[in-house]
């Protein structure tokens, strides 16, 4: 959301959402270009490294919650675990999930790394962003579409692929609220099967609503996940 500012026009506030987004997207384009995430560094130090990278693009110091980089069996952990950090293989998979502010606007974003020739990693890296754009279209599709709908839809997706969500829900509100402050039980701020509400409404400021699609598929069998995040009704 905006930083001391929640009284900012529809207008202004739909910009800065997508600015915030394209410049989180041009910082990992850059990390990846220089190879932050890769083989033989520890996940802390990746970390590090981006958010050192995106003090130097763009000047941002904050994060709106936790940067993570989880590579392995790590990649099976949701969000509030805090795994022991560990050093990217040579046939890994990593993701990443990170939260800057940008000129006060949050963005949230998420991307999946594969190192090595695994076919099933390669796979779960392409099938991410292919699920994100059918759940997306499923959104489009239907103004009224409630937040347990479009889980299901997730999770059907997902299914299909021969995938399983690895986290409680599949997005949020952005702009609402901080993920360290909440404890869960505000479902009508997440993409959840208990969500009956429209996503498409105003919050209680009178500002329309605007949600993040967060994607963590996980292979249990195989012992790893892979995840993709961006805002899902602004582009």
């Amino acid at each position: 959301m905006t930083v001391g500012a929640t009284d900012a026009p529809e207008a202004r506030w739909i910009q800065g959402l997508i600015a915030a987004q394209e410049k989180a997207i041009a910082l990992f384009a850059e990390a990846e270009a220089r190879g932050l995430v890769a083989p033989g560094r520890g996940e802390r130090e990746a970390g590090d490294l981006i958010r050192d990278l995106a003090n130097e693009l763009f000047g941002t110091t904050k994060h709106w919650h936790k940067r993570i980089i989880r590579s392995g069996p790590n990649t099976l952990m949701p969000y509030r675990d805090n795994p022991p950090d560990r050093v990217i293989g040579p046939d890994d998979i990593a993701f990443a999930d990170f939260g800057p502010i940008f000129e006060e606007f949050e963005a949230d974003f998420g991307r999946t790394y594969v190192f090595g020739d695994d076919p099933h990693k390669h796979r779960l890296r392409e099938d991410l962003p292919r699920i994100f754009d059918a759940g997306r279209a499923f959104f489009a599709a239907d103004p009224g579409i409630t937040g347990r709908q479009l889980h299901a839809e997730i999770e059907r997706l997902a299914a299909e692929a021969g995938w399983t969500i690895g986290i409680w829900h599949a997005g949020h509100l952005v702009g609402e609220f901080p993920h360290e402050t909440n404890d869960g039980a505000k479902a009508e701020s997440y993409i959840t099967p208990e969500n009956d509400a429209p996503l498409r409404r105003t919050d209680r400021a009178g500002r329309t609503c605007h949600w993040i699609l967060e994607l963590h598929l996980v292979d249990l069998q195989r012992g790893f996940g892979g995840f993709h995040e961006q805002l899902l009704d602004l582009a």
